[in-house]
């Protein structure tokens, strides 16, 4: 893997790269395995529904912990299952890089710190790391954001890190990116309430952009492909109608040196991140 010149350039010009054959097919199918184990793993007790996070207390404490999240259509109003357990999460976080063996082993790959090194990053530091589930006929969307609303640091410096471990297609949800849009800064935040009265622990501070849909760029790419993704390139995913499940690893890096990390940011970690490496 090298980000010679003209790759360089083209991160540069549209906020996103990608890396098709990143991992080999039997690395991704390793990742894949571990990630269909979590919806037999998570407790009955544990039914967060993701579309609750602004209030749930559940998902602000997620930051060192492996924790799981329902999609919203998969609860009934007495905590049981209306899909199949199999189909049953939306996504499950944000620790897993941390605490899961083999989402840690590809996270502090060679390949990854290779990588960062050629992006010119100093002190990259991994700051959350999730399994997202886009499951047939009920994975929901991924509304257009940036990643840096989340993870914010002056400069802004996160990088996402997302590995196709399935074949991603525009009929189950592939990313979408709107061109150059990372030039233009960051567009709102997602941040702790500072009204502690309230009982949203978690508040965007501006309401969301509109974004014209004829904007964005279709970027379908074969399992085992990375993708990396700017902190202030607009993406998104659409629901999965189809028949065949769209699972994707996915991980953000930050730069710590010369950084500020922003303290109203959801993810406070208790400890510093974990580092990929120090030039």
């Amino acid at each position: 893997m090298n980000v010679n010149a003209n790759r360089s350039k083209d991160f540069d010009r549209d906020g996103y790269m990608v890396f098709e054959d990143f991992y080999s097919p039997e690395e991704v199918d390793e990742m894949r395995k571990a990630g269909r184990a979590f919806p037999f793993q998570a407790p009955k007790e544990d039914r967060c529904s993701f579309q609750n996070q602004s209030t749930d207390q559940y998902f602000i404490e997620s930051g060192d912990k492996i924790r799981f999240f329902f999609e919203k259509n998969a609860i009934g109003p007495n905590n049981e299952l209306l899909v199949p357990e199999e189909h049953s999460l939306n996504k499950v976080g944000h620790s897993l890089h941390v605490d899961h063996p083999v989402f840690r082993k590809y996270t502090f790959d060679n390949r990854i710190r290779e990588l960062c090194w050629q992006l010119g990053l100093q002190r990259p530091a991994v700051a959350q790391s999730m399994y997202m589930f886009k499951n047939p006929g009920i994975g929901d969307e991924v509304a257009s954001h940036q990643d840096g609303s989340y993870l914010h640091t002056e400069p802004s410096s996160v990088i996402g890190f997302w590995i196709a471990l399935e074949d991603a297609t525009l009929e189950n949800g592939c990313l979408k990116f709107i061109r150059a849009s990372h030039k233009n800064g960051i567009h709102r935040r997602f941040i702790r309430n500072p009204d502690q009265s309230s009982s949203e622990l978690l508040i965007y501070d501006k309401p969301a952009p509109i974004y014209q849909l004829s904007n964005f760029t279709t970027v379908p790419v074969k399992k085992g492909t990375l993708v990396i993704i700017h902190s202030q390139a607009v993406h998104r995913s659409e629901t999965n109608k189809s028949k065949k499940s769209r699972d994707a690893y996915t991980f953000h890096v930050i730069e710590t040196r010369g950084t500020r990390y922003a303290s109203d940011n959801w993810l406070q970690p208790p400890e510093s991140f974990p580092v990929l490496y120090e030039r």
